[in-house]
This record gives structure tokens, sequence and C-alpha cells, in this order.
């Protein structure tokens, strides 16, 4: 059975391996044949925090990644200016930061220790001594091999807000489409005091996202009516999305102590993996609420308290069992365990013998978030319903992105961030 495993690692390996465009939009992705674990995050205590910080602040965006072998490699970054929806500026750097911007030499690094799967950790924070920024928007972080670019394995993206209005923001169980049902409908305002917005429906561009999600996310939002300084932005039928399901938590910071969901750990050599009690395809279970982190992933390993480079990695087993297949779309994990993207890493596939919807995925030790997303034909959007229920009173993040291009503005501002969970 576990040669298939195998079979299945090597697969998981070469589909991770993208051909990206810098005219594409840029997204937070490994692309190289053997990164992993790349994560964009806040440097301090909090492992949950949002890639972004205040401009002229104190903080640091720390991005961090492993290379699957002990090989020690030449790896280098460059940093890019983007617009609002992550293409490459056209500003030089000269007009956003002081400093290298590219070619820089990523010099954190180091191997793992006593696993079983040898891994390189690299690590690197922005802003630093070579390198800092002037004006607010979003950043990406391109990293390759040799200096030299067209090698490029990762791609980390973060955002810089220079906070010059305020938003109030709240999500409501009884929406434009349902009471009480299974929507979740978001109603916003900006307050723009003094801040000067010529024509906000043009000059503003406005970003919802839920729970980090890509592919559920909505954009070109206009104001539903304006007073004074204030801009509504309310009753619209785009801001509706399903409330879905609690996520399901994954604990698998320890090989000896079962943590949540895994039903059994087994060493097959040369790698350790994880089996998992099968999830259930339930649309119309009942509510019930338990903590989670709205998919974001954490690493750690209970037995040591080096989580970068003791921690192993492991072949994970998900199971969705389900009588027959559906043909009229697929099923996908949808969480941080793969950068809320929907590929064919994490793409379910039917096991016509055990009538079951499998997936193998190679993970870091630590804890994880996940749901079931179904993309019908045609569509790139996923659905929690058929597979997971849908209900209002679930607990999601929603984060509001207000950028701001007044005229003759050469670039797009953050002008203002707002994170709120339903339920407050």
């Amino acid at each position: 059975m576990f040669t298939t495993y195998y079979r299945v690692f090597l697969l998981l390996i070469i589909s991770n391996t993208l051909i990206f465009s810098s005219l594409a939009q840029y997204k937070s992705f490994p692309f190289g044949q053997k990164i992993r674990t790349l994560q964009v995050k806040v440097s301090g205590d909090n492992p949950f925090s949002l890639p972004i910080i205040d401009l002229g602040g104190n903080q640091q965006i720390e991005l961090s990644f492993d290379e699957l072998s002990h090989d020690i490699h030449n790896y280098y970054y460059t940093v890019e200016h983007c617009t609002a929806d992550w293409t490459p500026s056209m500003l030089s750097p000269l007009e956003w930061a002081d400093g290298f911007t590219t070619d820089l030499p990523i010099t954190d690094v180091l191997q793992s220790t006593n696993t079983t799967m040898n891994y390189t950790h690299y690590r690197l924070s922005l802003p630093n001594d070579e390198l800092s920024f002037k004006i607010s928007g979003n950043y990406a972080i391109s990293i390759y091999k040799d200096s030299e670019p067209e090698k490029k394995i990762a791609v980390g993206c973060f955002s810089i807000v220079d906070s010059k209005i305020s938003i109030d923001a709240q999500v409501r169980g009884n929406t434009d489409i349902d009471i009480r049902g299974k929507m979740q409908q978001i109603d916003f305002y900006l307050h723009t005091g003094s801040y000067a917005i010529d024509n906000p429906s043009t000059e503003l561009k406005i970003t919802v996202q839920q729970n980090g999600r890509l592919d559920n996310m909505v954009k070109n939002l206009s104001p539903t009516y304006i007073s004074g300084s204030k801009l509504s932005y309310i009753n619209n039928k785009a801001l509706i999305f399903e409330g879905g399901n609690e996520y399901h938590t994954l604990d698998i910071s320890s090989i000896y102590a079962y943590g949540e969901r895994v039903n059994k750990v087994r060493f097959y050599d040369p790698y350790y993996h994880a089996e998992l009690f099968p999830n259930s395809i339930d649309p119309y279970k009942t509510y019930t609420y338990h903590k989670e982190v709205n998919g974001k992933i954490v690493i750690n390993i209970q037995e040591y308290n080096q989580d970068d480079t003791w921690a192993d990695y492991l072949l994970v087993h998900f199971a969705l069992p389900a009588e027959n297949p559906i043909f009229d779309g697929q099923i996908y994990l949808l969480g941080g365990l793969n950068y809320n993207q929907l590929n064919e890493t994490v793409r379910m596939e039917y096991n016509t013998q055990n009538k079951t919807y499998e997936k193998t995925v190679l993970l870091k030790q630590g804890g994880y978030n996940y749901l079931y997303g179904f993309v019908p034909k045609g569509s790139t959007k996923a659905l929690l319903q058929p597979i997971e229920s849908s209900h209002w009173e679930t607990e999601n993040e929603y984060t509001i992105y207000v950028y701001h291009r007044g005229f003759g503005d050469r670039y797009d501002k953050l002008i203002a961030v707002k994170v709120l969970q339903s339920g407050e």
C-alpha cells in the first residue's frame, strides 16, 4: 500500500512546480520542486499574524521556507512594489525604497536536526539594515537561486499600511438573501475625515477577504452612498459570503501522542505517515462551535523547543468517504496548508475500491486548519456546500483592505486595513 504513497509523494513534488510570469498577479506560494512551508508573517510571538505592518513602525515581516535537502544553496531575494491587484507597479526602486532591492543574499540558514526528511531552513526579515520602505502598498519578495532571477523558487507577499482613514465594519447573519440561514454579510463604513478623496468610485480600490481565501475574494466595490466624509458600503450582495463550518483541526505536533483527528502515525521507511480519521460529507450538519484559527497553520513540535529545525515532515493521508463520485466538479482541501490555493496538490481523488475521496499531503509538524471545498465545473470559486455544512453562526475572519490612487498619483497607497471576526 505504501509503495503507492511513495508515488503519490513524487507527484506532490512535481505538481508543486509552477511556471511563474512576472506579468502575473503575485501570490505567496512556493513553486520550486523541493520548497516547502513558506511562511510570511509579522515577526514576534503571534504565529497567526497577517503579513501587514505599519509604515515607519518597528515591526518586521519575516519570510521563511524549507528546502528538502541538507545541501546549502545560495538563495537571493528581490523586492518589488506592487499595485492593489498584486502586479508590479510602475515606480522605480528609488521612489519606494531606501537601500538595495535586488540580489540580496539570505544569510539566516539552518539545517534540520534528527529528522527523517532532511531539510534546510531559510529565513529573512524586512525592513533590515540593507532595505527599508518609504511608502505604503503591496510588496512581493521573489526568492531565487544563485543570483539568477529566472531560477525563482518562491514568492512571498506582504503589505505596508499608512493609516489615513478609519473603518467601521460588522458581520451580520440576516443577509439580503436569507435570515439567519447559511450566509454572512459584511457592512462597512469608511470615515475619511480630512483626508482628500475626490472621487471614491474611481480612486478607491477595496478588497475583502474571508479567512485569507483568494477564490471568493471580493473586489471593485463602489459606495452605496456618500454623506460628507462618510462612505457607506452596506446592503451589497457582492459582500455576502457562505458562513461555512468551523474549520477541522489537525494536530501532528507529536508522532507519539496523537493529536486531534489523527488515527495513527506509523513509520514506513524512510518517512512517517499520519493516517487521519475520515471526515464526512454532511451539508446539513447542525452547527457546533469549536475553537479554531480560520484556516491558519502553526509549526511546532511537542518534544523540543526548536520548531523550525527539529519538526519533521509527515505524509498526511486525508479521507472523505462518498458512496459515489461527484461528476460535476472537484473537491479540494482549503486552508493555509496549501496557501489557500486550489491546485493538484490538494485536489481530492476518488478511490473506487474504497469508495473514498483521498489525498496525501506532505506537511511539517504542527497544527493545521482545513475545510473541504467543492469547485463546480467551469468555476474557480470553491463552495463549502454540498460537502461541508454552512451556518450564519460560524466564526470567520474578514479582512478589508482600502487602497487609494488619486488623480495624478502613480501608485496605490494602502490607507486602511480592518480585521474583524464574525460574532464580535
